[in-house]
């Protein structure tokens, strides 16, 4: 536990001083749960939401993407059920007069036991050496199999208690856990109360007239009440997905975890309208799609997991998350639920207007069912980057900080280092940084010397940086160098476009697939 918070400060830490993410209105000592995304962070984003949106729009012909406003009717929230059950499990301790999520306090009760089965299987793996099963040893150990029993009695005892809203019995397996206030360790807890999550605005020029409206708290619902306009202006056929990226609000009391949590965050959404009765065949493809999307970034596919809910909303049949190992363990990153029909039934109940699509083959009208994925831009920025970043010793006894990004998502592709700042060199290095800038996002750099130089870029995630010296101008090759390797190797000018443009292009990547 205290490596991870360790790498975690190392996470914050490398995130502002490389220009990731700074804190909001740091000047004025800041906004809890509220960041900005520096120079560099801007440009991961950018391309994580730009690979998604390549992967989930441009290669799917049946499915597009729609930007819906952020401010709605405040009808829409009381047809989706946000205004009367967007809540969240509250409970103060009375001693420290912080407030926290019941059940987040409980769910890190079992990430606990979770770090215990962790040191058992690595106890195990120093005993047994190579001949060491994983799998056979976690499904027959009786010690890992009741750590196992009981994370799922107290999870499914939660759940059952939040369905059923027994805000009660959540306190009381709190106290019965023996489960302390993380800051002081004091026991002594209020009763647990709901909490709703919206924030609230005005529309309107004066306070007399202002109509109260909502900040969005997901992206879903503007997809919901476009439906019939986007079937029928693109003249789109069952089955068919609107996607959508864009940013919600959250009035997160427990705000947390550096950008994990925030009160304003992003979220890439698609919405996939099927034929009633056949969502579960579509919620388990979707399920196999989207673990594909993320295993082809290389980030491990031991660091993913799916997680089946017990407990399921009000509108799903069926609901999963793609878990990932983010430093503070393993967290929710994508949601992938079944939906049925709720959603468009709402909007036709609440607005009186028919929401259905007229099936030709069938020769009927119906209500499609729904197969959503979902996944927090910013929790997939942290994933990556804190995957990323690594502490490795060199042979030479030295240590570097090395930013392995995926290099379809690096900020820059590229850096430019002329070796001297003098013969001509600087020119010749500005001439392929104004080339290759056409193509790719590149960087130049001159200060210091050019192994500073390598270690910083390593730090910032740069997969290339080609280097012009003396010998350039006299055969016009440079010396590229990879920083996952730190191989150097010398090639022609001419041919550093296809030598980057085959490691960053997104069709490398999204080929895996």
């Amino acid at each position: 536990m205290a490596k991870q918070e360790d790498q975690f400060k190392k996470v914050l830490s490398h995130a502002k001083e490389y220009g990731y993410v700074f804190q909001s209105s740091e000047i004025y000592d800041g906004l809890s749960a509220v960041y900005d995304y520096a120079q560099n962070g801007v440009e991961l984003k950018k391309n994580i939401r730009e690979y998604w949106w390549k992967a989930m729009v441009q290669m799917h012909e049946n499915i597009v993407g729609i930007d819906a406003s952020i401010l709605m009717h405040p009808t829409t929230w009381k047809a989706s059920g946000h205004v009367d059950a967007f809540n969240d499990p509250l409970i103060d301790n009375k001693d420290s007069k912080k407030r926290y999520r019941a059940d987040v306090l409980i769910e890190d009760y079992c990430a606990k036991i979770e770090g215990k089965i962790d040191k058992e299987v690595k106890k195990a793996e120093k005993r047994f050496g190579d001949t060491f099963n994983k799998e056979e040893f976690v499904a027959t150990n009786g010690r890992v199999l009741g750590y196992f029993e009981k994370i799922n009695s107290i999870l499914s005892r939660m759940g059952a208690s939040l369905e059923k809203e027994d805000l009660a019995d959540v306190k009381a397996l709190i106290e019965e856990l023996e489960i302390s206030d993380p800051l002081t360790g004091s026991k002594n807890w209020t009763e647990v109360k709901q909490f709703n999550l919206m924030f609230g605005t005005k529309l309107g020029a004066s306070a007399e007239t202002a109509m109260d409206l909502y900040l969005r708290p997901e992206t879903a619902q503007g997809i919901f009440v476009n439906f019939l306009n986007v079937q029928k202006t693109g003249r789109m056929k069952i089955p068919f997905g609107i996607a959508q990226t864009g940013k919600a609000f959250r009035n997160e009391i427990v705000a947390r975890q550096f950008i994990f949590r925030m009160r304003e965050f992003e979220q890439m959404e698609m919405q996939f309208f099927v034929k009633p009765g056949t969502q579960k065949e579509w919620y388990t493809a979707w399920k196999e799609t989207r673990m594909k999307w993320h295993l082809s970034l290389g980030m491990g596919a031991e660091n993913y997991r799916f997680h089946d809910h017990d407990k399921l909303a009000h509108y799903a049949d069926a609901a999963a998350d793609i878990e990932f190992k983010f430093p503070f363990g393993f967290k929710e990153l994508e949601g992938i639920h079944s939906r049925t029909d709720f959603d468009l039934k709402a909007h036709e109940e609440f607005s009186g207007k028919k929401l259905q699509y007229f099936d030709h083959e069938e020769n009927k009208s119906y209500t499609p069912y729904v197969v959503e994925t979902s996944i927090g831009l910013d929790r997939m920025f942290l994933a990556v980057f804190s995957n990323a970043l690594q502490e490795e010793e060199l042979e030479n006894g030295t240590t570097r900080t090395v930013l392995r990004l995926p290099s379809v998502l690096a900020p820059f592709k590229a850096a430019v280092l002329p070796l001297v700042k003098k013969d001509g060199l600087p020119e010749v290095a500005r001439e392929i940084l104004n080339d290759l800038k056409w193509d790719f996002n590149v960087f130049y750099d001159e200060k210091d010397a050019v192994g500073k130089r390598y270690r910083r870029q390593d730090a910032n995630g740069t997969p290339f940086c080609i280097t012009v010296d003396h010998q350039t101008l006299e055969d016009k090759t440079v010396t590229i160098r990879h920083r996952d390797t730190m191989e150097q190797s010398r090639v022609s000018i001419s041919d550093l476009k296809t030598i980057i443009d085959q490691e960053v292009n997104a069709k490398t990547w999204l080929q895996k697939i």
